[in-house]
């Protein structure tokens, strides 16, 4: 069995599958509210989510949504004797939209970040791989690096209006669709992707 969790953002969603084949799934809009409901929700899957495997999104998104999958997958793990792999944000919302037949096949997904900056990172299909590597960027820096005809995540919207270009799609990860990534997509180490340096500096 495989149990998926997915609090990177403002979704809190958890899959369990067995092979391939998805048993159960949760999905819920939470906000910040995901220490609050992750433990419920896998708990509330069959045989309380118990799996040989576990998948926990990495990141980049929300700091306290990340950290608490991460933390919540490693304590499942150790308890359950189970593997945990880590995996993209923003690669699983590119495989949820190459999934779809309509999508062109190259798009860059977009999510908010700090100081006025936003996640980005650029996909293409077959086979599935990035174009370029993950970067925080101001919305003009963006708009200079990419191309794509589609631009995916919560910060789509206001790219696509900056660039005066291209399509824009409000996309959340879904942990029930994880198995859409390729294997080296879905077997990262789970530490967190922050996309950016960490705001705190050492004293000196």
């Amino acid at each position: 069995m495989l149990l998926a969790i997915d609090t990177a953002t403002d979704a809190c969603s958890v899959a369990l599958f067995d092979g391939e084949t998805l048993v159960a799934r949760a999905h819920e809009i939470t906000g910040r509210g995901h220490a609050e409901r992750l433990v419920p929700m896998i708990a509330a899957l069959p045989e309380g989510g118990r799996a040989d495997t576990i998948l926990v999104d990495c990141g980049p998104g929300s700091f306290t949504g990340l950290r608490v999958g991460l933390a919540t997958a490693r304590a499942l793990g150790l308890g359950w004797s189970a593997e945990v792999h880590g995996y993209s944000s923003l690669a699983l919302m590119a495989a949820m939209a190459f999934a779809k037949a309509d999508t062109p096949d190259r798009l860059a997904v977009t999510i908010l970040g700090g100081h006025g900056e936003m996640f980005v990172q650029r996909f293409t299909t077959d086979p599935f791989a990035e174009i370029a590597p993950l970067a925080s960027l101001t919305p003009e820096a963006a708009v200079a690096v990419i191309d794509e005809p589609l631009l995916l995540g919560n910060a789509a919207a206001q790219l696509a209006a900056l660039a005066g270009k291209g399509d824009a799609i409000d996309l959340l990860p879904d942990a029930a669709k994880a198995p859409l990534l390729p294997h080296a997509f879905r077997s990262l180490p789970p530490h967190p992707i922050y996309g950016r340096a960490p705001d705190a500096r050492p004293s000196q």
